[in-house]
């Protein structure tokens, strides 16, 4: 704990050099010296403050299964840790390495939308507009620091146990940039919260929020359904069914899924890597032995949605070892409090104006 105090204090000069350089950009933009690019349709962005974390993913697709029944969805992701570059339509045949873990994830999990990935979104999205002109709103998935785009509908995702208000800037803590950025937001949504929580609990949190008048806030948390085979989604497990779980992840938090795992009476043996990590063969080698070595009889191999897309890039190898490896799927739901966030987006929807 010490040894943590002291590095975040040495790292302090730098995540101010860091908070000034972020300073100077927001600047530019409110003084509209760089100016955003703005479209005559309604664009969605979803991100947060910090780094990783806090349920980007999850909340994009739950606005996916809100809207695809209604208008034509499309995605648009930088695509983290793909090889290629420039801007991509995302196909059946693309994996991974091609379009990156998440919009691989959306692509596999709905097929009535469109999912594309650019770095650049103010380029990326007149080439998508161009290529699908029936595209009817756009899902900006981790935009919120990126500007050049000004979206209509702005959502800001912060954690529930890892809230904006208590944390600093990065390299000593894991924000951005300043809490004050939040102030972009049109809507706050505290995620990843418990299942039960109390109305008081959530003022308290509203409160230090310090939401603008005009901002709403909302309350969110994980459901998690049962896990099915990553190379063979129709084949599906429940958890109860196991004494122990091997799980491997590669994301940027994995405390509130281990919680949840603890709670279904197995024992978890956790492997984790870095957000995005991709898996050498030596890894997945390896990981395969210490599953083998894993004692008890009913044992469960599991991994993340978005961890499964990179793993699939080693299928072969697990079916030749006779390993079945499984995705948990989660969905966000949301906590009844103060107003519905379904009928929020889509009053959005109906008075977007031009």
């Amino acid at each position: 704990m010490v040894r943590n105090v002291l590095i975040r204090f040495l790292l302090l000069p730098f995540s101010l050099l860091y908070g000034l350089g972020v300073s100077i950009n927001n600047l530019l933009y409110r003084w509209e010296v760089l100016k955003p690019f703005r479209f005559s349709l309604p664009i969605i962005s979803v991100g947060n403050l910090t780094v990783g974390g806090s349920g980007k993913t999850p909340h994009t697709e739950y606005l996916i299964r809100l809207l695809s029944p209604h208008i034509t969805v499309a995605t648009m992701s930088r695509g983290y840790g793909r090889k290629t570059k420039g801007f991509l339509i995302a196909r059946e045949n693309h994996s991974a390495y091609e379009i990156g873990d998440e919009p691989l994830q959306y692509l596999r999990k709905f097929d009535n939308i469109f999912v594309c990935v650019a770095e650049n979104r103010g380029m990326g999205v007149p080439k998508l507009i161009s290529k699908q002109p029936e595209i009817q709103t756009i899902l900006l998935d981790d935009a919120f620091q990126h500007r050049s785009i000004e979206p209509g509908l702005n959502l800001l995702l912060t954690e529930y146990a890892r809230p904006y208000y208590r944390d600093f800037l990065m390299p000593s803590g894991r924000l951005r940039e300043w809490p004050s950025g939040a102030q972009r937001a049109d809507a706050i949504i505290v995620s990843k919260c418990p299942e039960q929580i109390d109305r008081a609990s959530m003022e308290d949190i509203e409160r230090r929020l310090k939401p603008q008048p005009q901002q709403e806030v909302f309350f969110s948390y994980y459901k998690y359904l049962d896990p099915y085979n990553a190379f063979n989604p129709s084949q599906k497990v429940k958890l109860e069914d196991f004494d122990s779980i091997f799980l491997v992840s590669a994301i940027a938090n994995t405390d509130y899924l281990i919680e949840y795992l603890e709670r279904q009476d197995c024992e978890v043996y956790d492997l984790s890597f870095e957000d995005h990590h991709s898996f050498t063969n030596y890894e997945i080698s390896n990981m395969a032995k210490r599953f083998s070595e894993q004692p008890g009889q009913k044992k469960l191999m599991l991994t993340t949605e978005k961890d499964a897309m990179r793993l699939e890039l080693h299928k072969g190898y697990f079916l030749e070892m006779d390993i079945q490896v499984f995705a948990l799927p989660i969905e966000v739901q949301f906590h009844d409090y103060k107003s519905e966030f379904d009928e929020y987006v889509q009053n959005y929807l109906l008075n977007f104006k031009v």
